[in-house]
This record gives structure tokens, sequence and C-alpha cells, in this order.
């Protein structure tokens, strides 16, 4: 079993940065490969980043490249989502979370690694308010 923990969200004024961590526990982070959603009030959660389990390989959805960077730190079992230039629309709860890599997993299409559903272990979320 996998245990997530999200940290680092807080309130932003537009424009500002944030650090959001996530912190894996139970087993090994390198067997994971991880993503970052966001859900909104009133809507769906939705894909925000991605990295795969040796960190080669990264994803974002694409209003947040050039802002947005995904990281890991599997000696410190962390993964990160470094957040610049926010936006208050940006406003959402963040989730952290984690998909075992197996051989000849498909989770490097655009259609696995975006989805929540391919995604069995999530964190409970932090809050990200960016005011205007």
């Amino acid at each position: 079993q996998v245990q997530l923990v999200e940290s680092g969200g807080g309130l932003v004024q537009a424009g500002g940065s944030l650090r959001l961590s996530c912190a894996v526990s139970g087993r090994p982070s390198n067997r994971y490969n991880m993503g970052w959603f966001r859900q909104a009030p009133g809507k769906e959660r939705e894909f925000v980043a991605a990295i795969s389990w040796s960190g080669g390989s990264t994803y974002y959805v694409d209003g947040v490249k050039g802002r947005f960077t995904i990281s890991r730190d599997d000696a410190k079992s962390t993964v990160y989502l470094q957040m610049n230039s926010l936006k208050p629309e940006e406003k959402a709860v963040y989730y952290c979370a984690a998909d075992l890599a197996t051989p000849g997993t498909s989770w490097y299409r655009d259609t696995y690694y975006s989805s929540v559903h391919e995604y069995r272990y999530w964190g409970q979320g932090t809050q990200v308010t960016v005011s205007s």
C-alpha cells in the first residue's frame, strides 16, 4: 500500500509562486509514475502534470507549460510541483497520484498519464488559492 501526503498549498497573489510536495510512503517511490491533478469547486478533477518512474519523461497540460515544473527526488521519496506565475483561475485543490510502473505499460500515452482512472493511489489534496 502506498500513502501520499501533499503539502505546500496556501494563499498567493496572482503572478506568485508555490511549490507543492508529495511525500510517498509505504513503497519505494521510484516504482511509481506520478501525477498532479487539480479540482476546482464544481468542476471535474483535471490533469496538471506527470513524471515517469525514472524522471526521464515529464508531461504537462498545455495551460501550464513554461510555468509549472514537475520533479522528483526519490532519495527523499518526494515529488514536487513548482508553480510560477499563478493565475486566479488556478485556485483548486491539488492532488498527487501514483501509478505502479510495469513493463510494457501504456502510461506514456497521453490518454493514460492524463487520466484520473490510470492512478490507483491518491493523496488528500492541498488547497491552492490565488488572489487577483
